[in-house]
């Protein structure tokens, strides 16, 4: 399948302020909440440098300066802040603001705060693989219900054959969206840096055809409250036992 060669940045989106997992998050922010001895910020980042990632673009607002002081101590990737401490931006919105650093070609979107455990190979790079630009806007990483951990809400997206994407929110057979994808910057023309979110341009694409999916070879990991941290490390337990 054609690919574009460009995918060397992603934008990892860790502003958020984690008010569920209160009261951890009233003195640290959610991205470096750890989970099995690893804060989820670093789950995701080292999934990208596995796979050949060189720049990662991280937006801040919650405790941001705890965040750069994490990204400091890394070596790998190149990480560059996108500062919102003074106003939350939302998902799109924060894609758009940090558009000069992320440049004019294709790049990941990563949510800072969810992880996953490949079964064999890497799904940042059987994601690059499966990107074809001249069919895709949007590409996305999906999971079924029975691969996921602290997932409570069902599924997001019915995929067709040929994978591509429908809203499917409690449907049978949704899947759910990991919070990874491929993105071209083409969608965000015209957009302005004001609080809105990417299911904005999920619609827009499915309208035009342009919104596919892939699904997860792997387990998938999200921790939502301070309860759950105890599931996700049970759930990595039995993953690594499984492997």
């Amino acid at each position: 399948m054609e690919h574009d060669g460009g995918l060397q940045k992603a934008m990892v989106l860790a502003a958020g302020r984690g008010t569920r997992m209160r009261p951890i998050t009233d003195k640290l922010p959610k991205p470096l909440v750890k989970v099995g001895g690893k804060a989820l910020l670093d789950w995701g980042l080292d999934q990208l440098v596995m796979a050949g990632v060189e720049t990662s673009i991280v937006n801040v607002h919650h405790f941001p300066d705890q965040i750069i002081d994490h990204l400091t101590a890394r070596s790998e990737p190149e990480t560059l802040v996108s500062d919102e401490r003074d106003e939350l931006l939302d998902s799109a919105g924060a894609i758009v603001k940090a558009l000069p650093l992320l440049g004019p070609a294709p790049f990941f979107i990563l949510n800072a705060d969810t992880f996953w455990i490949d079964s064999h190979e890497s799904s940042v790079k059987r994601l690059a693989s499966h990107w074809n630009p001249s069919r895709m806007d949007i590409l996305l990483l999906l999971v079924d219900t029975a691969s996921a951990t602290g997932h409570t809400s069902g599924g997001d997206f019915l995929m067709q054959p040929g994978g591509l994407l429908e809203r499917g929110r409690g449907l049978p057979g949704a899947l759910i969206y990991t919070g990874f994808g491929i993105v071209h910057p083409r969608i965000f023309a015209g957009a302005s840096p004001t609080p809105h979110s990417l299911n904005l341009y999920f619609d827009r694409a499915i309208e035009q055809g342009r919104l596919y999916g892939m699904p997860l070879d792997g387990h998938w990991i999200t921790v939502g409250t301070p309860g759950a941290i105890a599931e996700a490390e049970q759930a990595l337990t039995v993953t690594a036992g499984a492997r």
